[in-house]
């Protein structure tokens, strides 16, 4: 059971490191847990709260309570035939994929780190480089438990009050704590992708082969040089590729095709300065990384930490930023929007604000979340160092995506006004009655909810 004694207040922040905010942490191991807490909750409310890997206020609660949810982590059933797992809220991808990869099931959907909850996924309904084909994690969770504020848990998917659902699908937290849930997982055959590598010169170059051959790849991602400038703007090294049959992998490989292990093999010590990462650096590393590219490769075999999760083999990668921390902006523009991208990488390229950290890709099908996301289109995520004259940058952007009927990510964005915001999410004043339904007193809050009125 959860401790009922006094608490302090601990500051916390997400993975950016940026506007740190105090609230009492309250450890929890599952739902009497859970329910036990909310009976004590303060006036400031309550959030759910996994590993941190959102990279702004969404799992803060400034003044309030904060749930954490990892030690809620328990594996409560499988079905091996169906390719079906239920897992309380807390438990993470990586430990997923360390039981499962073993038996052939592979996650549906995982971001760029494995170190998220199940209940994390759900709550920002995570995306992934299958996108196009496979949607969001949410369209691949049968059913999940939800403990609303009236104490009651109700059970809810997408033909179970699928109205609930789809507004905790991407929901932030903000409509329960969820508890447990059901996932369909993917079947593999070998822990190995068949990866097509190839660079592309310039931005046009890069979204003509991504339209061209998008529909042959179960996962795809480019990696995009968001300081080039010129003809060179938007140079990219584009990588697609597919889990590996066992009939593909070499002999010694074939007697043990599901061999997996995740590891973390260097951790980043807190001692990085400000303005480590600036216009010169990242222009070196990205002209490094771009010319050691090969220009074509067809049929590699990389490892699933490689293809996925590069930045997981680094313990705490965030530091690398230095004190004053990161924001990443990630925004989706329609298909048809494509001069749309071309401006904003050109006003990214021309700003002096570096980024090493970018990917480009496509969007397949938007789901019926009320504010999920992904929509079809074109979308770009930028790591970008907290220095002066940001904020300034990303409002130019924000107007930019919104002009053209796209959207920022919730699991990202620090900053965005909310007049702006609200031009963003057309499904938004739905979210709310729904929010009003189940919470009318506003129980569940977070420092994203009271910033952006949600």
């Amino acid at each position: 059971m959860a401790d009922a004694g006094p608490r302090t207040a601990v500051p916390l922040t997400g993975w950016g490191r940026t506007a740190p905010t105090p609230a009492t942490v309250v450890p929890v191991r599952g739902a009497d847990d859970v329910a036990a807490a909310l009976r004590a909750v303060s006036p400031r409310g309550v959030l759910a709260r996994g590993l941190a890997r959102s990279y702004n206020d969404a799992a803060q609660n400034a003044g309030g309570h904060v749930l954490d949810m990892t030690g809620a982590d328990r594996l409560l059933d499988v079905d091996l035939a169906g390719g079906e797992v239920e897992v309380e809220a807390g438990i993470s991808l990586d430990r997923l994929m360390d039981l499962f990869v073993p038996m052939g099931l592979f996650v549906p959907v995982t971001p760029g780190t494995r170190y998220v909850t199940v209940g994390g996924a759900i709550a920002a309904d995570i995306h992934g480089k299958n996108h196009h084909v496979a949607g969001t994690f949410c369209e691949h969770v049968a059913h999940l438990d939800l403990l609303t504020a009236d104490g009651e848990v109700r059970r809810i998917g997408p033909g179970a009050d699928p109205e609930l659902f789809w507004a905790t699908a991407g929901g932030m937290g903000l409509t329960g704590v969820i508890l447990r849930a059901r996932v369909r997982m993917t079947r593999i055959e070998s822990s190995r992708l068949v990866v097509d590598t190839d660079r592309t010169p310039d931005l046009d170059s890069l979204m003509a082969l991504l339209e061209s051959t998008d529909h042959r790849y179960d996962y795809s991602v480019a990696w995009i040089d968001c300081v080039a400038r010129g003809a060179r703007m938007g140079r990219s090294v584009l990588t697609r590729g597919r889990f590996a049959r066992r009939d593909e992998l070499s002999a010694r490989q074939q007697a043990d095709p599901l061999r997996y292990a995740g590891s973390i093999t260097l951790s980043a010590p807190d001692l990085f300065p400000p303005g480590l990462l600036n216009p010169a650096t990242v222009a070196a590393f990205n002209e490094l990384w771009y010319r050691r590219s090969p220009r074509r490769r067809r049929d590699q075999l990389q490892g699933i930490g490689a293809f996925f999760h590069p930045l997981d083999g680094v313990g705490n990668w965030n530091r690398v930023y230095g004190p004053r921390g990161f924001v990443q902006y990630q925004f989706v523009v329609p298909f048809g929007a494509e001069e749309t991208m071309r401006r904003a990488l050109e006003r990214i390229s021309r700003s002096g604000h570096a980024s090493f950290l970018a990917v480009l890709k496509r969007f397949g099908a938007a789901n019926p979340g009320l504010l999920s996301f992904p929509a079809p289109g074109w979308t770009l995520a930028l790591d970008i160092p907290v220095v002066r004259g940001l904020a300034a940058l990303l409002d130019e952007l924000d107007e930019l995506v919104v002009g053209a009927g796209g959207r920022v990510y919730l699991a990202k964005d620090p900053r965005v006004r909310p007049e702006v915001f609200e031009r963003m999410y057309p499904r938004l004043e739905s979210f709310r009655d729904v929010r009003r339904r189940v919470d009318p007193t506003g129980m569940f809050t977070s420092d994203l909810a009271r910033r952006l009125a949600l």
